[in-house]
């Protein structure tokens, strides 16, 4: 199976997806806000777009698919912002529609486990935000919906790597705080196996199947270089932005049973030492 793919917020995550597609024969449309990313765009068999251009409502009436990456903005969802029209016109003849949002619509659960059928109970500005974008997205009449909520993403160019080698990393320990991670790659491999097997109305949760400590990541990123483990720092006595202590509000461990069991997905990292050894191990960990 192949069409067209219509990707608003042509980012990390949706570049990889695009990786997978496009050599299947898929054509793949990217959006960006930045004319001078769309050579790079481009490079990767992807058409760029630009978000604000009349090119974009063409590219609604083609597309098969659409896959929104853009996170939500004072206005709210700004692909909705801008394009509820004629997304709602499209919706009958679209096949599949993915939406990127975030475990952190769960809010904090003292470490506790949650699944899709968790009450929703964000505590951060970003995770209300993302709530009220997925409600939004959901209130599109016949619009085949799927809702993706992504844990902490990392992989090439977002690993701890350099960090722990120019020796800025820091071990920040708070008690009880457990993070959820998932590959980029499995990000993509999730996402077009619900492309092949579409189910309008699904919500999966992306993670990988050992929730742990930051520091513990951090630990053993210098290990594996061979470097000295960074000391620990307790939270209360690290210095943060307000973004960065945000993170440390919520604790909570997310069950990925769905993927696995709905679309057959077998995870290429099931935690994060398989990941960060294939990222070192390839070369890419920070390009």
């Amino acid at each position: 199976m192949t069409g067209t793919l219509l990707s608003f917020g042509h980012g990390y995550s949706a570049r990889a997806l695009a990786r997978l597609l496009v050599p299947q024969g898929w054509s793949v449309i990217g959006t960006t806000r930045d004319a001078a990313k769309s050579s790079a765009i481009a490079a990767e068999g992807v058409q760029p777009v630009l978000w604000d251009s009349p090119e974009v409502d063409t590219a609604l009436q083609s597309a098969t698919h659409i896959l929104s990456s853009a996170g939500p903005g004072p206005e709210g969802d700004p692909v909705l912002a801008r394009h509820f029209a004629a997304i709602r016109a499209a919706a009958p003849r679209l096949t599949w529609v993915g939406y990127l949002s975030t475990t952190g619509v769960y809010g904090d659960h003292a470490g506790g486990w949650v699944d899709e059928d968790t009450v929703l109970s964000p505590s951060t500005a970003r995770g209300r935000a993302r709530a009220k974008a997925e409600v939004a997205w959901q209130a599109i009449p016949d619009l085949p919906l799927h809702i993706f909520r992504l844990a902490g993403i990392y992989g090439p160019g977002r690993g701890p790597f350099e960090k722990v080698r120019r020796q800025t990393a820091r071990r920040i320990v708070k008690d009880g705080q457990v993070f959820s991670r998932i590959h980029v790659d499995d990000i993509a491999q999730v996402l077009a196996a619900s492309i092949a097997r579409p189910r309008p109305g699904a919500v999966y949760n992306l993670c990988d199947d050992d929730p742990a400590p930051p520091e513990d990541v951090i630990e053993h990123a210098a290990r594996l270089l061979g470097l000295p483990v960074p000391p620990a720092v307790p939270f209360e006595e690290a210095e943060m932005t307000p973004m960065a202590r945000s993170f440390y509000a919520e604790s909570k461990r997310v069950r990925n049973d769905l993927i696995k069991e709905e679309l057959g997905v077998r995870l290429i990292h099931p935690d994060y030492r398989s990941g960060l050894r294939a990222l070192l191990e390839s070369g890419a960990e920070d390009i």
